[in-house]
């Protein structure tokens, strides 16, 4: 593995020309799907480029952008000097984008539509392992893949002043923060992912303040309203393989640094929001480990989406790099990387988003939670609504005085199992049918005091009211429920009248 001499210089002129054949050719995300048609693009987003290749031939010049961008094609000269105009091909090779081989042109960068509800950008990146048919080299630049997604989804988009993109990589996390920030700041260790997030930009007509440097000393001194972060959070020895995954820095301490070091760069209220890995070892709980990370006066939210298996983690990320674990070279690393788990006992490899917010001043919310199971909404909007909870919680001085509403996306289910008296109710579990579709499980008495939170009487009325029915003390029942009702706030299942 090595790293390339030579950068990519897709400069204005060349985006310009570049950016008007794209439009002109309705090379967009909506583009592209009208001339694949839904099944056929939903079969190259699974890794089957055949149905997509059928459907291009009857594109015109799109068809050939998207054999060449989208299929790693090679298409003759004529096709090219066609689709690229007013961009010569001789013009796309000299700036690294095309590569000149037998039968015309190949892509030497991937270049591709990437939208969200407003619109369609176009994102720059180094061509996959797929693609190149070898392994990658140590400066790749990885394409928008399921990881960068899911930050996206993950980020909060409430408008802010200025904003950080630490690690821009090919730039997509600093696209879609120009949609909220008035300035946008993107930095990177690597010269070859800062080329790349220039070509973006200048290609999107975006004014993107870029910085290169290791972490954040390239903002030293400097505070931001709001910071993203898509770390080389991968885990294992302490190496550098792939820049774009790898930090040098041992086990899960890439993330343990962001969490660590983020919070210094906020202005007071501003939000963090990264995507992170922390070890499962024998000794400790994960909650403990990654709380252990976090400065003072800092609001945090981990989120576990999922905990891989050392051996199944070890050979997702050779795959990843195009190396086959079955080859001499693929069975020396997972050697290697499996003995290092071994050493340091690891059990399992946490992966999560992690949410923080500079909380001068103030006790800090700290919670850890696992959300595995399956959802389709967007975290963001949760994110903010998590903060939110959390700093109405810590402003209000009793909840007892509170008229709360169970919102009506809140349904409660109940499991029955059969007796010799009939059904009878072993779990009653509350489900919130929005966001990430959060449960808790309730007792009968907890079931019977929401059944009275509708708005017209305060909680601790209804506290009352519920412990005279039941023969209980009030002020005992009370202490069981404000922690109930703290947790069910915080995840949205209980809410305030009139919020």
């Amino acid at each position: 593995m090595s790293t390339r001499s030579v950068l990519p210089d897709l400069n204005d002129d060349v985006c310009a020309r570049l950016r008007e054949a794209f439009r002109r050719t309705a090379y967009d995300a909506d583009g592209v799907v009208a001339a694949l048609g839904g099944a056929a693009h939903a079969a190259l987003g699974r890794g089957e480029p055949e149905p997509a290749d059928r459907a291009s031939r009857d594109a015109g010049e799109l068809g050939t952008l998207i054999r060449l961008f989208l299929l790693g094609g090679t298409e003759p000269e004529t096709a090219v000097k066609a689709a690229f105009a007013p961009l010569t091909p001789e013009d796309a090779v000299a700036a690294g984008l095309l590569d000149t081989v037998a039968g015309g042109y190949r892509a030497a960068l991937d270049v591709r539509p990437h939208g969200d509800e407003e619109g369609s950008w176009w994102v720059v990146s180094d061509l996959d392992a797929d693609v190149l048919g070898a392994t990658v080299p140590e400066d790749h630049v990885l394409g928008v893949g399921h990881a960068s997604l899911s930050l996206i989804r993950a980020t909060t988009r409430r408008p802010v002043g200025t904003l950080l993109d630490l690690g821009t990589g090919n730039g997509v996390q600093a696209l879609h923060a120009t949609r909220h920030a008035q300035r946008v700041t993107a930095t990177d260790v690597s010269a070859r992912a800062l080329a790349l997030a220039a070509a973006t930009f200048r290609l999107n007509e975006l004014d993107v303040e870029l910085v290169r440097g290791e972490w954040f000393a390239p903002v030293a001194r400097r505070k931001f309203d709001q910071v993203v972060c898509n770390p080389p959070f991968v885990v294992g020895p302490a190496r550098v393989d792939y820049t774009y995954r790898d930090s040098g820095l041992a086990g899960d301490d890439a993330s343990a640094l962001v969490v660590r070091q983020l919070p210094g760069f906020l202005n007071d209220d501003g939000v963090g929001q990264l995507l992170a890995s922390w070890l499962h070892t024998g000794d400790e709980d994960w909650a403990d480990r990654v709380s252990r990370w976090l400065p003072a006066e800092t609001d945090a939210w981990f989120v576990q989406r999922d905990v891989a298996d050392p051996a199944l983690y070890v050979g997702t990320w050779l795959r990843d790099a195009g190396i086959d674990p079955r080859s001499p070279e693929g069975r020396a690393k997972a050697a290697a990387w499996l003995d290092w788990f071994t050493a340091h006992d690891v059990r399992g490899i946490g992966f999560g988003f992690v949410t923080l917010r500079r909380a001068a001043g103030r006790t800090p919310a700290v919670v850890c939670e696992d959300l595995r199971q399956a959802y389709d909404d967007p975290l963001g909007p949760e994110a903010a609504g998590w903060l939110d909870r959390v700093e109405w919680l810590r402003n209000s001085d009793s909840l007892l005085d509170v008229r709360f509403v169970v919102p009506d996306t809140v349904l409660l289910e109940s499991v029955e199992e059969p007796g010799d008296e009939g059904w009878t109710t072993t779990i009653r579990r509350l489900h919130r049918t929005d966001g990430p579709g959060w449960q808790h499980e309730v007792d009968d008495l907890a079931a019977r005091l929401l059944a009275g939170c509708r708005g017209a009487l305060p909680l601790e009325d209804l506290i009352e009211l519920l412990a005279a029915a039941q023969g209980l003390e009030a002020d005992e029942l009370a202490a069981a429920a404000l922690p109930v009702v703290r947790e069910l706030v915080r995840h949205g299942m209980l809410v305030p009248a009139g919020r």
